[in-house]
């Protein structure tokens, strides 16, 4: 897919299994910056929300949480709000390397959700979406399933609003783009304990 005129927008969110303090999640903690230097180095990374207070990019406006933090006895969770050039640069990230090796050990981590981990959007070039925004997708997407306004790699749609079948090839070919470039983080995610 190449459209320029827009970026690919994903929100995630999850509840930890304990404080970010607690000894079960130090595996996390210590794979968060490795996790958001790999993406700063994958093809098709546009740029990502910093956190108020924590040292990196600025923050997308105050950050908030969808509806399912309420009651879960956390005042924050872990989520995060990026934009990729297309849904092909964004998969290839996920699915390997040093993401994928996180995603393999999140159950250590993450309790089991009852909502969507994720929720995909396209804003126009040159905009990015706020947290406020990014919640309100994921609890659109979980109140009224895939649509263009919010939608998963499952069922994907393109800018215009149209289903979007992912070039699963051209996944594979940056996947392999990309290993170059974080072999050196991904020897230090292997060398950690969960």
């Amino acid at each position: 897919m190449t459209d320029t005129g827009h970026h690919l927008a994903i929100y995630n969110f999850g509840l930890h299994v304990a404080e970010e303090t607690a000894p079960e999640l130090q595996g996390f903690v210590r794979r968060e910056p490795l996790n958001f230097a790999a993406a700063e180095r994958a093809s098709g990374f546009v740029g990502r929300s910093g956190y108020k207070g924590v040292p990196g990019p600025r923050s997308w406006g105050p950050q908030v949480f969808p509806r399912y933090i309420e009651g879960s006895g956390f005042g924050s969770a872990p989520s995060s709000l990026s934009l990729w050039k297309d849904i092909e640069s964004l998969m290839a990230f996920c699915y390997a390397g040093v993401h994928a090796e996180a995603l393999k050990n999140a159950r250590a981590w993450n309790q089991k959700g009852y909502w969507p981990p994720l929720v995909l959007w396209w804003v126009a070039a040159g905009r990015s979406p706020d947290w406020q925004q990014g919640a309100g997708k994921l609890e659109w997407l979980d109140d009224h399933g895939s649509s263009a306004q919010a939608f998963t790699f499952k069922q994907a749609f393109d800018p215009d609003g149209e289903p979007y079948s992912i070039d699963r090839d051209r996944v594979k070919v940056l996947m392999a783009e990309n290993a170059p470039g974080q072999a050196d983080l991904l020897v230090q995610v292997n060398a950690m304990p969960v």
